[in-house]
């Protein structure tokens, strides 16, 4: 049963902060027809003229390799995109999954919906940096494993499909990519499209981007661009929320955690899993969670985690069923509306004043019969395990997954909101086990989950800690998780010094 207070305070946060749309039906908006805010590009070839996106090379300022103006608020995996553009002159195009070139700022690689001032390449799908042509104007592809696209069928016949388009005017572009198939329209008409089962070099997320093309003088210009994020028909989607910089180097690393936990779910899952990762705080990405299936908070918390102005709109996609995850101190939300929507998403939460957050070597020797337990064997490792948490009444829809009895030892420093309090003084001189990780199945349907470990890095090396983060993951997303839990390699000492955050 959840507390009276929830609905009081819940109903004062739905008040307070207006829904943002979490599971948006209308395609977003992504350029405000003001400035680049938004987006990343070099300033010599982009600026906003007329209202509009606008890419320029003159002869006296010409770019020596095609240049992009990248999309920096997040990646796109299944969508919906939609923008009208104008060019004179030139080559032009849009990337969508596509990735940087290390060797070159603002180059991108990946799949690109051309067009152009002239008759040939308009409506193609082209793989900038990525294979070459992928689908000529009035085909449909499918490409092998040889990295070759084979003709399957046709979109209409060339000529008449160049005709559509309005050459020195607006044309509508549509963009659609659901699972590895990717179609161009152009003012409505199907141009192109491919199936991708090139399994080693086919992407199924990444940025999105407009080219300014190398060569002659040419011009381009972008308005109404907007992306609607499509629900993923072949797996489950996961996003994680990680944090700012945080505590001392290999402390709180909430973004190489993210990345490595995110990679991990991509790889081990099979595909089944689509894991991406939003850095250093919420998003920005008005699109963000629009086809979320679970959402993973790894950030600091308390009076300023960053879930604090948006409880509504995280509820909002809650009661979507939407689940929801909190990793270490993530987990800890002020007593009150937030303390209520946390023991709504995931059950429980550390409460200032009777949880707390000792160092401590914690021993977990059993495990629940439950899915999230596959593959858990026993283990011991020191960490900042929190406990003493404030859960459910009756643990009602709870079910720890991590327990262990703390020592006497972790009681050794004073009172204090986070260091120790009567109550659970008295429950560790009385050995009772505490639950530092759980699970939570909620009556709206959704599921939660709370791990207070994570506080030093290198303990996402452990098998079996990982394990049990990335099965309560797979789970809150009603993804499968296996007999044996998801089964991920060990990283490398490449991929835990990767993505750290840069501290004092």
């Amino acid at each position: 049963m959840l507390p009276a207070s929830f609905f009081r305070y819940g109903l004062l946060a739905l008040l307070a902060f207006p829904l943002a749309p979490l599971r948006a039906q209308e395609p977003m908006p992504l350029f405000n027809g003001k400035n680049l805010d938004g987006w990343d590009g070099d300033s010599r070839f982009w600026k906003v003229e007329d209202g509009c996106i606008t890419g320029q090379t003159t002869a006296e300022v010409p770019t020596e390799a095609n240049t992009f103006l990248i999309w920096n608020q997040g990646e796109v995996d299944d969508f919906e995109f939609t923008a009208e553009y104008k060019i004179e002159g030139g080559n032009s195009g849009i990337q969508v999954r596509s990735f940087r070139l290390p060797d070159r700022p603002w180059g991108i690689g990946g799949y690109q919906a051309d067009f152009e001032f002239g008759d040939r390449y308009s409506g193609i799908i082209y793989g900038e940096n990525f294979r070459g042509i992928l689908a000529d104007r009035g085909q449909k592809t499918t490409i092998g494993e040889d990295h070759k696209p084979t003709v399957t069928g046709n979109t209409g016949e060339d000529a008449v499909l160049q005709k559509i388009v309005k050459k020195g005017d607006w044309n509508e572009y549509r963009i659609v990519a659901r699972g590895f198939t990717l179609q161009n329209y152009i003012n409505g008409q199907l141009t192109a499209e491919v199936t991708d089962n090139d399994l080693q070099m086919r992407r199924r997320g990444g940025l999105l981007a407009l080219q300014v093309h190398a060569g002659p003088p040419m011009k381009v210009q972008f308005r109404n661009l907007k992306l609607k994020r499509l629900p993923l028909t072949d797996g489950k989607k996961v996003v994680f929320v990680a944090g700012a910089p945080s505590h001392a180097p290999g402390d709180h690393e909430h973004r190489a955690g993210s990345m490595l936990l995110a990679n991990a779910l991509n790889e081990a899952s099979g595909g089944k899993i689509l894991a991406t990762v939003y850095s250093n705080g919420w998003p920005q990405d008005p699109s963000a969670f629009s086809n979320a299936d679970a959402i993973v908070m790894y950030s600091d918390g308390g009076g300023g985690h960053m879930v604090n102005p948006r409880l509504a709109d995280v509820d909002a996609a809650n009661e979507r069923g939407v689940g929801i995850g909190c990793i270490h101190y993530a987990v800890e939300i002020p007593k009150g509306p937030g303390g209520d929507h946390f023991l709504k998403w995931i059950g429980g939460y550390f409460e200032t004043d009777w949880s707390v957050n000792p160092h401590w070597d914690a021993a977990f020797k059993a495990y629940p019969q439950h899915a999230v337990a596959g593959g858990l064997e026993p283990f011991t490792i020191n960490d900042e395990w929190y406990f003493h948490m404030r859960f459910r009444e009756n643990m009602q829809g709870v079910t720890p997954l991590l327990t262990a009895v703390p020592p006497k030892e972790t009681m050794n420093r004073a009172n204090g909101p986070h260091e120790g309090n009567d109550a659970v003084r008295a429950a560790v001189e009385k050995g009772e086990p505490q639950h530092v990780a759980w699970i939570s199945e909620n009556p709206n349907g959704s599921r939660g989950f709370g791990f207070t470990g994570g506080h030093f890095h290198r303990n996402w090396r452990n098998d079996t800690f990982r394990r049990t983060v990335l099965n309560a993951i797979a789970w809150i997303a009603k993804a499968d998780v296996p007999a044996g839990g998801i089964v991920s390699r060990p990283p490398t000492d490449e991929e835990m010094a990767a993505n750290l955050d840069v501290k004092k």
